[in-house]
């Protein structure tokens, strides 16, 4: 007979707690359902034969109820301020020097993305199945006064290891990254080549929409197209241009082709591609 009080206590006490990891989970829900902007100091390593030359950029990942956008904070201000200057009819050039020219579209429970990127003179917009595959690990730390967990996986050819957070529940990361149980608050590959930190928070109580200057051409593909598309482009990066650029007077007033031209800028950008070699989805060059 004394038993039986001690078992009712017992599921009382469970199911307490139970509500209160369900209240606890709703307050989070609600804390970090507003708009929010996570940032993130990316490092990585543009030419395999030269680990010395270690490059960083600043990169957002703007996380809304209906999508995230992963981008360069530097590329956004440039692209804000020539779209400002486009609304007050002034053409102007570009602003600040971005090394990070693409971005990635993520959508809640879903594994579709787009990836958005730049091939010499067109701006490709890639959608792309993502499922990966996370092994979580007992191991656990602090990132940023966050208790985090390590999870790893494979992707784009390399091994990665992140770890993440259950205190902001957004199954969410930087890049393609996505599918934790919690935001991803480092990740990087096994030879650290590629390392994502996060840096800051900050909320956002505007709807977010990434300026549009409309001065590209958007050419839409899946993911098996683009593969190809991108190999013959590592291969002869200025096969597009062929027909585009007019015979013309350079800057000191001689008299080029067009040939000639698209042959001296294929050149520059083969040296810069052979510098290019150690990209975050390694099985790009295979």
């Amino acid at each position: 007979m004394v038993a039986k009080p001690a078992i009712f206590t017992s599921t009382k006490l469970l199911t307490m707690k139970n509500i209160y990891l369900l209240i606890l989970f709703f307050l989070f829900n609600l804390a970090f359902g507003q708009n929010k902007q996570f940032f993130y100091e990316y490092t990585f390593i543009p030419d395999s034969t030269n680990k010395a030359d270690i490059l960083t950029e600043m990169m957002v990942l703007n996380v809304q109820k209906d999508r995230s956008e992963y981008y360069s904070s530097v590329r956004y201000s440039s692209d804000s301020a020539q779209f400002a200057d486009y609304q007050k009819g002034i053409n102007s050039m570009p602003r600040g020097n971005a090394l990070v020219n693409e971005w990635v579209t993520k959508y809640p429970n879903s594994n579709q993305i787009f990836h958005t990127t730049f091939l010499i003179s067109d701006k490709y917009k890639v959608k792309q199945e993502i499922q990966l595959d996370w092994k979580l690990t007992n191991e656990f730390s602090k990132i940023l006064n966050y208790d985090v967990q390590k999870a790893t996986t494979e992707f784009g050819g390399r091994k990665w290891t992140a770890w993440f957070t259950k205190e902001i529940p957004i199954p969410d990361g930087p890049y393609k990254f996505k599918g934790l149980p919690g935001l991803i608050l480092k990740i990087e590959d096994s030879g650290r080549n590629h390392v994502f930190e996060l840096r800051g928070i900050k909320s956002n109580q505007e709807p977010f929409i990434y300026p549009n200057l409309n001065n590209y051409r958007i050419v839409e593909l899946n993911y098996s197209q683009f593969i190809k598309k991108y190999k013959n482009y590592r291969q002869n990066p200025t096969a597009d241009l062929v027909g585009q650029i007019p015979d013309q007077h350079d800057s000191n007033g001689k008299w080029r082709t067009s040939s000639e031209i698209i042959k001296e800028i294929n050149q520059q950008a083969l040296e810069r591609l052979a510098k290019d070699n150690n990209l975050i989805e390694l099985n790009l060059l295979k």
